[in-house]
C-alpha cells in the first residue's frame, strides 16, 4: 500500500533526504505565497484605486480573520499528522477513517466559523478599537469574507490530506489558478463595477469556492488508497479524538497567537489610520517571508510524521536538523531583501501618502529582519507535533510568545519610553527567540524519550 500511496508524490522515508525534502518544500511555499496573494491583491488593488483610508479598512481586519482561520488551521495540523501516521504505518483502515473524519470536521467547522463570523464582525472591530474612519468600510468586508469561511476550510483541510501523502503539486496548481482568479476579479469589481472593499472580498470568496471544490475534486479521483468517497463521510471518534490531541492545542495556540496580534493591532490602531495602513501594507509584504519560511514547517511537520509512523526515529534528527539550517538561509535572505527593498515593495500597495510608507518602513526596520527567529521555533514545533507531542509545545507558545507580548504592551508600552511604534514592534523578535530556545530544549527531550520507546 505504501508505494501505491506515494505514487506520483515525494517519498519522505528514504535519501536523498534534503533533496525530497525540497521537491516537497518548492511547491509547498509556492502554495502558501499563492494563498497569501488573496489578502495581499485586496489590499493592493484598492490602496491603488481606492485610497490609503480603503488599505486601512482592509488591513485593520488581518488579525481578526487570523484568529477565526488559525482554528481550523491548527486542526488540519492535526489532521495532516494523522494521516501522515497511518501511511507509515501502511494502515489502510487508519487512511481511510483520517481523510473522511477530516474532511467532515472541516465542512463543520468551516460552517459555524462563517455564521459566527457574519454575525459578529462588527462588535469584534469595535472592541478592537478600529477608527471611525474606517470602521463601517471594515465591517462590510468582513461580513462578505466570513461568508466563504466554510470554502476555506474545505481546501485547506484538503490539502492538508494531499501534503500528509507526499503531494504538494496539485495544491499548487490549485493554488495558482485560485490567485489568478482572484486578481482578476478584483479588477473586475473594483474598476467595471466601482465597488470598494466589497468587491475584493467577494472576488476572495468566489476563488476560495474555486480553491474548495477543485480540491475535493481531486481527492474523489485520487487513488485507491487515498481516496475521499462523500457516502463515507463520517466522524470516527478514535480517529477524531487523535485529530483534536494533535490538532486542538495548534489550533487554541494559533487563536492566542492571533488574539495576541489582536492585541498589537489594537496599540497600533491607537496611531491612527495612516499608521494603520503602512503597519498593513508591511505585514503583507511580511507574510511572504513568513510563508517561505512556513514551508518548512510543514515538511519538518510531515517528513517526522511519516517516519514516526513508520518506526524511524533515527532519521527524525537529520530531518529536523537539515529544515533549521534551511529555514535560516532562507529567513535571513528574504526578511533582508525585503528591508532593502521595502520603500519600493510598499510604493505597491500606498501612492497617496509617504508618511504610511514611513511608517511600514519602521515596522520592517524590527519585524523583517529578525523574522528567521521565527521560522527555527516553527521547524521544532513542527517536528515537536509529528511526534505525537501537541501541549507541551502549545503551552511552550503561550508563556513564551503570547503572554509576554501582551504583559508587554500592558507594562513596558505604557511608559513614555517605549510607547512608539519600536517599543511595540520589538517584541516581536524577543518572543520569537524566547520561545526558540524553550521548543529546543523540550524538542530534545522528546526526541530522546521517542527513541527509547521504539528501542532503537
Amino acid at each position: 500500500m505504501q508505494r501505491k500511496i506515494m505514487r506520483n508524490s515525494v517519498d519522505m522515508l528514504n535519501e536523498p533526504l534534503l533533496k525530497n525534502m525540497l521537491l516537497f518544500y518548492f511547491p509547498l511555499v509556492l502554495t502558501n505565497i499563492l494563498q497569501a496573494l488573496f489578502n495581499t491583491a485586496d489590499i493592493a488593488v484598492v490602496g491603488r484605486f481606492c485610497g490609503s483610508v480603503y488599505v486601512a479598512a482592509v488591513g485593520s481586519t488581518n488579525s481578526l480573520v487570523n484568529l477565526f482561520l488559525n482554528l481550523f488551521v491548527g486542526l488540519s495540523t492535526g489532521a495532516s499528522v494523522c494521516v501522515a501516521h497511518a501511511i507509515g504505518s501502511k494502515s489502510q483502515r487508519d487512511v481511510d477513517n483520517a481523510v473522511h473524519t477530516a474532511m467532515t470536521i472541516s465542512l463543520i467547522i468551516g460552517a459555524v466559523i462563517s455564521v459566527l463570523g457574519y454575525f459578529l464582525s462588527g462588535e469584534m472591530l469595535k472592541l478592537m478599537g478600529s477608527p471611525e474612519d474606517v470602521i463601517k468600510l471594515s465591517t462590510k468586508y468582513l461580513k462578505i469574507y466570513f461568508c466563504g469561511t466554510i470554502f476555506n476550510t474545505v481546501y485547506n483541510f484538503g490539502a492538508a490530506i494531499s501534503r500528509a501523502s507526499g503531494d504538494t503539486f496539485k495544491p499548487l496548481i490549485i493554488s495558482s489558478v485560485s490567485g489568478a482568479l482572484n486578481f482578476v476579479l478584483n479588477i473586475l469589481f473594483v474598476l467595471v463595477f466601482k465597488m470598494t472593499v466589497d468587491g475584493v472580498a467577494l472576488a476572495t470568496i468566489i476563488s476560495q469556492f474555486f480553491s474548495a471544490v477543485v480540491i475535493v475534486l481531486v481527492l474523489l479521483k485520487g487513488n485507491e488508497h487515498l481516496r475521499l468517497s462523500l457516502s463515507k463521510l463520517k466522524i470516527h471518534i478514535r480517529t477524531l479524538k487523535k485529530i483534536f490531541s494533535l490538532g486542538l492545542p495548534s489550533a487554541f495556540q494559533g487563536a492566542l497567537f492571533s488574539i495576541s496580534n489582536v492585541t498589537i493591532q489594537s496599540s497600533i490602531n491607537s496611531f491612527g489610520s495612516t499608521v494603520i495602513s503602512g503597519a498593513s501594507a508591511s505585514t503583507s509584504i511580511e507574510n511572504f517571508v513568513y510563508f517561505f519560511m512556513n514551508g518548512f514547517y510543514h515538511t519538518s511537520l510531515n517528513f517526522v510524521g511519516q517516519n514516526i509512523g513508520a518506526k524511524n526515529v533515527k532519521r527524525v534528527r537529520k530531518i529536523t536538523f537539515t529544515a533549521l539550517i534551511c529555514v535560516i538561509v532562507v529567513g535571513i535572505t528574504t526578511g533582508w531583501l525585503v528591508r532593502i527593498f521595502g520603500k519600493t515593495l510598499l510604493g505597491l500597495f500606498i501612492d497617496d501618502s509617504p508618511a504610511a510608507i514611513l511608517s511600514g518602513l519602521e515596522r520592517m526596520d524590527i519585524v523583517s529582519t529578525t523574522y528567521f527567529l521565527c521560522g527555527i521555533m516553527e521547524v521544532l514545533v513542527g517536528s515537536i507535533r509529528a511526534m505525537g507531542l501537541s501541549i507541551p509545545p502549545m503551552i511552550i507558545s503561550l508563556f513564551g510568545s503570547c503572554f509576554l507580548r501582551v504583559g508587554w504592551i500592558l507594562t513596558f508600552f505604557q511608559l513614555p519610553f517605549f510607547h512608539t511604534l519600536k517599543g511595540l514592534y520589538i517584541v516581536y523578535p524577543i518572543s520569537w527567540l524566547i520561545t526558540g530556545l524553550a521548543q529546543f530544549i523540550l524538542y530534545k527531550h522528546i526526541y530522546k524519550k521517542r527513541l527509547k520507546e521504539i528501542g532503537k
